[in-house]
């Protein structure tokens, strides 16, 4: 019998100040909180909790308007993703992250140590993991 590849997924809340991280694999389908960065301190702390993780792949949540459209925040994350990508190396899928932080302050998580951001992170990553594997959407 073959065995499918578990792939390792970092999930990530981009914000002015913060960035949430996240971790979960394809095989047991469960995101977990994993830490909140400061901004300016993400692309070199990222690549460490990449390689710490044994990544395969990048989740970023993408904030859009309740209609669906852009705001400035979503240009904010294409820029953030642009600028590291190269650098990291590793495929960047996006997700939608409608209302995540509503959720992160709702969820069962919210006493988690990680904090809120990294909550928003593994509910963004949580929605790419159950959603079916052809509706992925490559950043």
């Amino acid at each position: 019998m073959n065995n499918p590849k578990v792939e390792e997924f970092l999930g990530i809340d981009v914000g002015g100040a913060r960035i949430g991280i996240a971790r979960g694999n394809s095989a047991a389908r469960l995101a977990q909180p994993l830490v909140t960065i400061e901004a300016e301190l993400a692309k070199v702390r990222l690549k460490d909790i990449i390689k710490d993780n044994k990544t395969a792949g990048i989740v970023v949540g993408l904030p859009r308007s309740l209609d669906g459209g852009e705001t400035p925040q979503t240009k904010t994350v294409r820029d953030w993703v642009k600028s590291i990508e190269a650098e990291i190396g590793l495929p960047f899928y996006w997700q939608d992250e409608a209302l995540t932080s509503r959720h992160a302050e709702n969820s069962d998580l919210k006493t988690h140590q990680a904090g809120p951001d990294a909550i928003a992170a593994a509910i963004i990553l949580q929605d790419f993991l159950d959603a079916p594997e052809n509706d992925r959407v490559a950043a």
